[in-house]
């Protein structure tokens, strides 16, 4: 069974989340604050990490950033700020999901499933162990990337993106078939998320000579440069 870590200062939101995730069939250990979980997290880390942004102590998004210089675990961030600047910041910090209070509590168990479908994703191929593209391998099995060479760290819905889009790589795919297909969404949502994550990602790949481009009014695809 896969565990999930919970930061939130807020003790009726913590037994909430941890209600719904535990009936959905996983270990939930709750904090009241970020400091709290990361003390844990160090000592035995958990498979995901729920983080509110305004707690005592460390915010969410400076615990956020933390993690992921040491961890590729997925992280989920909840908040009740929800401008676009809020979201972006959340992204690029390194969260694999954002998610607006109030909310639903089944819309986080479906993200969360969402999120861990989407790390099994060397299982769902593996009979392709690695898969290139221009100066670019990744490792489908070890869940690495690599150019020229050099390590590239990605987090795991960075790296499902990446596995798609150089599966799909002779076209262009659109927003709607990136959530449906990697963030594995069925319902109707918010694409930004997608954005976000392709903005992160890119930025990533400034050193390779593979880029994500925009095809307007449609979604992405790849093309490499010259170098």
């Amino acid at each position: 069974m896969q565990t999930i870590y919970v930061a939130d200062d807020e003790k009726s939101i913590r037994d909430i989340i941890s209600g719904f995730l535990k009936n959905s069939g996983y270990i939930v250990e709750t904090f009241p604050t970020g400091d709290a979980l990361l003390s844990a997290f160090e000592i035995n880390p958990s498979d995901m990490v729920i983080l509110d942004v305004m707690m005592p102590g460390t915010d969410g998004i400076t615990l956020c950033s933390t993690i992921r210089e040491k961890h590729n675990v997925p992280i989920v961030i909840v908040s009740a700020k929800d401008t676009e600047l809020d979201r972006i910041t959340g992204i690029t910090m390194g969260a694999d999901d954002y998610l607006v209070k109030p909310f639903a509590p089944m819309e986080l168990v479906v993200r969360v499933k969402s999120i861990f479908r989407r790390m099994a994703i060397s299982e769902q191929t593996a009979k392709k162990e690695t898969l290139s593209y221009g100066n670019i391998l990744l490792d489908v099995a070890y869940k690495t990337c690599t150019a020229k060479g050099e390590t590239l760290d990605l987090t795991p819905t960075e790296f499902a993106l990446m596995v798609y889009l150089f599966e799909h790589s002779d076209k262009a795919v659109s927003r709607e078939e990136i959530l449906k297909n990697v963030w594995k969404f069925d319902f109707e949502t918010d694409t930004k998320a997608c954005d976000d994550v392709l903005k992160r990602l890119r930025k990533k790949l400034i050193k390779t000579n593979v880029r994500i481009v925009s095809v307007w009014g449609f979604g992405f695809k790849l093309e490499l440069e010259e170098m």
